[in-house]
């Protein structure tokens, strides 16, 4: 599940005054990075009242990682492309500005893989995890939810489970519906389907356990991904959502990562 919309994690009238700023290893960030340290200082992140995240989507999605656990927000600045997680300006008054965010909390999906030398492999994600076929040939894949078999066979390039937050990213593009941060939903989205030919995903409710076991495995190899850690020759993959664990992302009031996906459903 993602949280709606919060008020920030800072008592009230409190205005948070020690930033960590981490920037991505490009120009525009790197510049920025230099303006906003002269002005406000650095602090390291176990002493900070936010992280100040400078770059795009994947630099984002790396240092929100490192967060999981640690209840520390992070606010973004969009120094890269498409910034959907990121906001868009830097504003005048940091501080005062931060007083009057809104917060979004995320869990993230736990994937667990066995490979075919056995070995059994973790990984979180706080976009989606996906399995795709390594080899020219398609992937066949049967599909568990909470234990019970719901497709027999899948045939497909590949089979993704998103996290609402995530919805709007890869899922959307392999034609899975968006997802409201507040609908407690997964997407379970086909990559390519050959068959069934007309099966278009499903959505789990938030607490469902997804199995996946690749059929043919040593024909058709299959790798899982869970955001940026790829594992290959897997035989089987589960994801469930770990609510142990969150992560707290900033945006402006106009901004909110609720209206940004609401307002994606309409972009034509």
């Amino acid at each position: 599940m993602t949280e709606p919309h919060q008020p920030p994690p800072w008592p009230i009238g409190m205005i948070p005054s020690r930033f960590a700023f981490v920037a991505a290893p490009n120009t525009g960030a790197r510049q920025t990075l230099e303006i906003l340290t002269a002005r406000y200082g650095q602090h390291d992140p176990l002493e900070a009242d936010a992280i100040i995240c400078l770059g795009g989507d994947g630099f984002m999605l790396e240092i929100l990682h490192t967060t999981l656990g640690r209840n520390i927000p992070v606010y973004g600045i969009n120094c890269g492309s498409v910034g959907f997680l990121m906001n868009p300006a830097i504003p005048d008054d940091l501080p005062a500005h931060l007083a009057k965010t809104q917060a979004a909390t995320l869990h993230p999906l736990r994937m667990q893989t066995t490979t075919r030398a056995g070995e059994v492999i973790e990984a979180l994600a706080l976009n989606d995890v996906f399995l795709f076929r390594q080899t020219r040939q398609a992937a066949k894949i049967r599909i568990e939810v909470d234990g019970r078999e719901r497709l027999s066979e899948l045939i497909c390039d590949g089979v993704l489970v998103s996290t609402p937050a995530g919805s709007t990213a890869y899922n959307l593009s392999a034609h899975g519906p968006i997802v409201p941060l507040s609908a407690n939903l997964l997407p379970l989205t086909p990559i390519s389907a050959f068959r069934p030919r007309r099966w278009r995903g499903a959505l789990l409710p938030s607490t469902a356990r997804v199995s996946f076991t690749i059929l043919e495995h040593e024909k058709r190899p299959v790798a899982a991904v869970a955001d940026f850690t790829e594992v290959r020759d897997v035989i089987s993959v589960a994801i469930e959502e770990d609510r142990t664990l969150h992560t707290t992302l900033l945006f402006d009031p106009d901004q909110s990562l609720s209206e940004r996906i609401l307002a994606e459903q309409f972009t034509v």
